[in-house]
């Protein structure tokens, strides 16, 4: 586990300081894994690591969707290694303005529900391992709302 100045970065491109989180989620927007890296580490290389992760802890998962910035070698290496079949969901290039494409608005929403949790609305965490686990226990609250609440159309 790298030390706390190693969760600390700057990413030119984002233009984002601190760490970013890398997630996979499942269709429903349920979280399958979760990393957190220093902001300077590239989108690619945290993805190798993060799909070795998901694919041992999920065996049946064939087709993930993923953005631009996970392009590249990424897609031989996952159907060669893993049997997985990395699909990039791109917007047309006739498209203008803001567009959130519905493959990846099901991730967006998932950093939408952990924005309602104040620890992680911040970058307060200086350690990765307690920024991974603010994340699980969010989404644990989140699903503990989404059971309790009572259901419409049930007689």
């Amino acid at each position: 586990m790298p030390s706390s100045s190693g969760t600390r970065g700057f990413d030119g491109g984002k233009l984002a300081n601190g760490c970013k989180r890398h997630v996979v989620v499942d269709t429903l927007g349920l979280l399958l894994g979760v990393m957190v890296t220093a902001a300077d580490v590239g989108d690619r290389a945290a993805a190798h690591i993060l799909r070795e992760q998901v694919a041992a802890a999920h065996h049946r998962l064939a087709l993930v969707w993923a953005d631009g910035g996970y392009t590249g070698s990424l897609i031989e290496h996952g159907l060669a290694t893993f049997a997985l079949v990395l699909a990039i969901v791109k917007r047309s290039d006739n498209m203008k303005g803001f567009v959130v494409l519905p493959k990846r608005w099901i991730g967006e929403r998932l950093f939408a529900h952990l924005m309602r949790s104040l620890r992680l609305a911040r970058d307060f965490e200086r350690r990765i391992a307690s920024a991974e686990a603010m994340i699980y226990w969010s989404m644990a609250a989140l699903m503990t709302r989404c059971l309790a609440r009572p259901h419409l159309g049930r007689g």
